[in-house]
């Protein structure tokens, strides 16, 4: 795993570990990167030894985990069949919940996985099987309610989500970029980046 940076205009490339440790996500301040039910913390001279989230979390096979401001974790669950839900853990009080499933509304369908959720609170994005979808894999996104609950999940349409699998999403810091990949065939993928506008014309009216 490398992380590659733009320096004085070029790009220069830094290992951050051998082997397959988990798909990366940093934390909203930059100080932590989540690797599955691992984590490393950034230090003075780079990242810390990998670190375990906890007992809560030593069991479950997470793919990706993602936090919000508040600390709050959103995570996948990989299993053979694909049907692996959803799942939420809160920081109250300075103490870590044990881990919670998503509601119906987001886990719903064959396959749910790579979650992100905003800094806020405010969405969570993932990527999903369903028959109403456009591909193999589509992008869907459920906005928090008033009364904190989560709304339908909906399909973030065809401008993103294709005949291909499209998942793996995430939102750039400073909220302006959406990244995502999409899988055209086993082992051969792109990177794309879209205006993250989308988010806000999605939003329904409440």
């Amino acid at each position: 795993m490398v992380v590659i940076k733009n320096e004085n205009n070029r790009w220069i490339e830094s290992l951050v570990a051998l082997g397959r440790v988990g798909e990366p996500s940093i934390s909203p301040d930059g100080k932590i990167m989540y690797l599955g039910n691992k984590y490393k913390e950034r230090t003075d001279s780079g990242w810390s030894a990998v670190k375990s989230l906890g007992s809560s979390f030593e069991n479950i096979p997470i793919m990706r985990l993602t936090a919000s401001s508040k600390g709050t974790y959103v995570f996948d669950e990989r299993t053979r069949n694909g049907n692996g839900v959803l799942r939420y853990s809160r920081l109250i009080d300075g103490k870590r919940e044990k881990p919670k499933a998503l509601p119906k509304e987001i886990n719903t369908g064959k396959w749910n996985a790579h979650p992100f959720i905003a800094p806020d609170e405010s969405y969570i994005i993932w990527d999903g099987v369903r028959e109403s979808g456009y591909g193999k894999a589509d992008l869907y996104i459920s906005y928090r309610q008033k009364d904190g609950s989560w709304g339908a999940a909906i399909n973030l349409g065809d401008k993103i989500n294709t005949e291909f699998e499209d998942a793996f999403g995430s939102v750039t810091p400073d909220g302006k970029y959406f990244f995502f990949y999409r899988g055209v065939s086993q082992g051969n993928l792109d990177i794309f980046w879209v205006d993250a506008q989308f988010i806000e014309d999605l939003r329904p009216k409440q």
